[in-house]
């Protein structure tokens, strides 16, 4: 008997270590989760075109130790792994979304994997604020601010 309420209070813990909260319409939901999926998709495979329109023309990333960097150039650039290095894996796990009318905000968790040049590879994880802007009826990062978890 012990065991079963050992268990069912991890499995209590467990579901609220990795809740999910979306407000909003679930027609934005939907299209943001995608956008969030598109990202990653263009981050490991190099797309950074594609990576820096993600983002409003106006939009801002504001990464840990740098200056805010604007423009799509900019941003892809600053996305851009040197020769040699590859993005394994890339995966954003929001914990809450939030959609008030055009403009929306998500914060979570990211994580990955890049190959060195030297072909070992590094792990690394941290936590996110997005806030997206509604253009016509797609939904485009305006602000990023991200910095990494010491492990």
């Amino acid at each position: 008997m012990k065991r079963f309420f050992l268990f069912i209070g991890c499995l209590i813990i467990t579901g609220s270590v990795f809740a999910q909260t979306y407000i909003g319409k679930q027609k934005d939901i939907d299209i943001i989760l995608k956008n969030i999926e598109a990202f990653s998709t263009f981050y490991v495979g190099g797309d950074y075109e594609n990576l820096a329109k993600s983002y409003t023309t106006d939009g801002k990333i504001l990464p840990n130790g740098s200056d805010i960097i604007e423009g799509h150039e900019n941003i892809a650039n600053r996305f851009r792994v040197p020769e040699g290095v590859k993005i394994l894996r890339h995966k954003v796990t929001p914990q809450e979304i939030r959609v008030v009318k055009k403009v929306a905000y998500d914060y979570g968790y990211y994580e990955g994997e890049t190959q060195r040049q030297d072909g070992t590879t590094a792990s690394w994880r941290g936590k996110y604020v997005i806030v997206w802007k509604k253009e016509q009826k797609d939904w485009k990062i305006y602000l990023d601010i991200w910095n990494r978890i010491n492990d």
